[in-house]
């Protein structure tokens, strides 16, 4: 393998030619990021309550998203497409505010929850800084997209009472005395359930995923998987699936996951004889499936188990067939495709041998051992578990070193350094967050929508489902992970559990669909990313990575019908589900591609598709389901073993 580290001497010289950094770059921004990865640090382990005994949450939270503020308007620029030079004043002016103002109100929080009536001019002056400042930080960081979705609640909290039908609600006016206060003070608004996971648990993780990175564990998960996968039909893809796929449940964002593995998975890819459009949508596909992936699933777990009030554990075991189905799926599209195709395995020179990948860094399993072991074992939090796994990462690797190379004090500065500057913009997020679950819960938005869906559920149980994934597809456009979950938590969840459906099969359905806008147009954010490191056309990118992850648009339905999918069930229903479903997932593959163990003419090939379909159908679904089942089972046996003497025939007759 090459060293990504090393430079030419002309990059070399040209590093040395360039224009110095200006100072926001090189001093304010990296010492804000340490100071809020610490700060979030110390609020996750609660070291902040050895110096000040009394202290509530609230206040740890409004330091971390004043910081949050200062950075975003002192690294983005105003204009998105400008390269950011010096700072202007305006900038400066901006950040110095929402970092003055958040601290203000850490020191005056306690005062004002114990006199919320009489400190509202207070209250209302804070928030009338504050909220404007969150609304640009977050189109400086993510765009329109979420500036406009909280912009219509908040014009929705002025004028509630005037909306027709179920959704009517009540008006937070006067916005001086009721909204701005409201949102600004209240723990089920701006310092909510969102800014308190993400401050205290999704930051620890992407800490932990920084010293990973600085680690070399990250190059180490890539390595095993070229070893594992490199020599096998359509090994290169297989390898993407299986980098993505383990660094995408920590990194919490498929785009970044995208950015970081697919530099090295795509040009393998491309190497092998894939075509653009496929190799950055094997890319795209595995990375976005990282965050439906146990146990960390990009943070989700944590916020579902929050939102279920379940233990963690639960939500990691439910979700486990169903990321498996998903992933087993891009398995067979990349062994099917490189079968159809003739594509080589990853060249000799470039596979590493097995042992002496894993006797490199074998020691990167270990703090993942820590991370379950204390989250199933001990039953400490997620965060205190990852802050454990963290300091195993550095523990590890000083002991045992990588490639004989150990992390120097500089390199852990680096990463806590990058954790902060990373978590900006998911901060700000949760801010967005919190302040529309405030508005949905105090205008009661959320029970006009569950009336609303239910009403129509009732009449058409399969209308709702589609409506509900399309409208969780339409939120989930363009953002984070933990973004997309919050707000289809919020707003889609409710009414599935109101019509009588499990409640994690309900959270776990609207998760998926919001992920899937990752990797769907028009608005396939990871597939355009993995587009751009392809050379591809992003649109057909995106609609090759609907046709590699398609099970994401399939298998949230069938839990929904049939729990057994998400391990609710006898241990038999489960296994049977499991075997039908994997079975299911080939043949709808191999339908897909044309191709199964030979190329499939028409007639086959709808009965490799009603076959799988049957299959696919879990028996508890309805009332005979069994049956179905048993008669997929036939029609695919008969099919395949059809397939399989022919091809033997064909390959006897060209050997003969």
């Amino acid at each position: 393998m090459t060293d990504n580290n090393s430079d030419t001497p002309k990059e070399q010289a040209g590093a040395a030619n360039a224009p110095p950094a200006p100072w926001h770059a090189k001093f304010t921004i990296p010492v804000f990021g340490v100071v809020l990865c610490l700060a979030a640090i110390s609020l996750s382990a609660r070291f902040h309550l050895f110096i000040i005994a009394d202290m509530f949450t609230e206040q740890g939270l409004a330091v971390l998203l004043g910081i949050a503020l200062a950075v975003a308007f002192l690294k983005f620029p105003f204009n998105k497409n400008e390269r950011r030079g010096a700072v202007p004043w305006y900038d400066m002016v901006l950040a110095f505010l929402g970092l003055s103002a958040m601290i203000y109100l850490s020191f005056r929080y306690q005062h004002l929850q114990e006199n919320e009536f009489y400190t509202r001019p207070e209250q209302f002056a804070i928030g009338i800084i504050v909220i404007p400042l969150i609304f640009e930080a977050l189109r400086r960081t993510t765009g329109w997209s979420l500036v406009t979705i909280l912009a219509a609640f908040f014009l929705y909290a002025i004028f509630a009472d005037l909306v027709p039908g179920d959704l009517k609600g009540l008006p937070l006016l006067p916005i001086e005395k009721k909204l701005v206060p409201f949102l600004v003070l209240d723990n089920t608004a701006l310092f909510g359930v969102p800014m308190t996971i993400i401050c205290t648990i999704v930051v620890m993780f992407i800490f932990m995923g920084q010293l990973l990175l600085k680690s070399g564990g990250s190059q180490w998960f890539t390595d095993i998987a070229i070893a594992l996968m490199g020599r096998s039909r359509g090994g290169s893809a297989k390898i993407a699936v299986v980098a993505s796929g383990l660094f995408g449940s920590i990194s919490g964002t498929a785009v970044s996951n995208v950015a970081s593995t697919g530099v090295i998975t795509i040009p393998l890819m491309r190497q092998a004889g894939y075509e653009r459009k496929v190799a950055g949508a094997f890319e795209a596909v595995a990375s976005t499936g990282g965050q439906i992936m146990p146990p960390i699933m990009g943070a989700a777990a944590f916020l579902m188990a929050e939102f279920l009030e379940i233990p963690y554990k639960d939500v990691v075991i439910a979700a486990l067939i169903p990321a498996f189905l998903y992933y087993i799926a891009v398995f067979f599209y990349a062994d099917l495709e490189a079968a159809r195709k003739n594509i080589a395995p990853v060249p000799e020179d470039q596979i590493p041998r097995i042992f002496e990948v894993l006797k490199e860094g074998w020691f990167f399993v270990l703090p993942f051992v820590v991370l379950i072991y204390a989250l199933f074992t001990l039953n400490k939090s997620p965060e205190e578990s990852a802050l454990w796994a963290s300091v195993s990462i550095v523990v590890v690797n000083w002991v045992f070193g990588y490639k004989g190379r150990r992390m120097a004090p500089r390199e852990i500065y680096n990463a806590v350094r990058d954790t902060g500057v990373a978590a900006v913009d998911i901060i700000v997020i949760g801010a967005m967050a919190g302040m529309i679950i405030g508005i949905v819960t105090a205008t009661g938005l959320g029970n006009g929508l569950t009336i609303m869906l239910v009403t129509l559920g009732e009449g058409n149980l399969w209308l709702l489902l589609l409506l509900t994934a399309l409208i969780c597809m339409i939120l989930g456009m363009g953002m984070p992970t933990t973004a997309i979950y919050l707000l289809v938590a919020t707003l889609a969840a409710p009414p599935l559990i109101k019509l009588g459906i499990e409640p994690l099969a309900a959270h776990l359905f609207v998760l998926y669909f919001g992920i899937v806008s990752l990797i769907t147009p028009p608005v396939a954010v990871a597939a355009f990313v993995a587009a751009k490191l392809a050379d591809a056309k992003p649109m057909e990118t995106a609609v090759a990575s609907v046709r590699i992850g398609w099970t994401a648009l399939i298998i949230p339905f069938l839990f929904v019908l049939s729990p057994s999918l998400i391990m609710k069930g006898t241990a038999f229903e489960v296994i049977v589900a499991l075997v039908t479903a994997v079975a299911g997932v080939w043949l709808v593959t191999a339908t897909l591609m044309g191709f199964g163990l030979r190329k499939l003419d028409p007639i086959t090939r709808t009965g490799y598709f009603v076959a799988g379909v049957a299959l696919l159908v879990p028996s508890g679904a309805f009332q005979g389901g069994g049956f179905v089942d048993i008669a997929g089972a036939a029609l695919a046996v008969f099919l395949v073993g059809r397939d399989y003497v022919v091809r033997s025939r064909e390959s006897a007759a060209r050997t003969g």
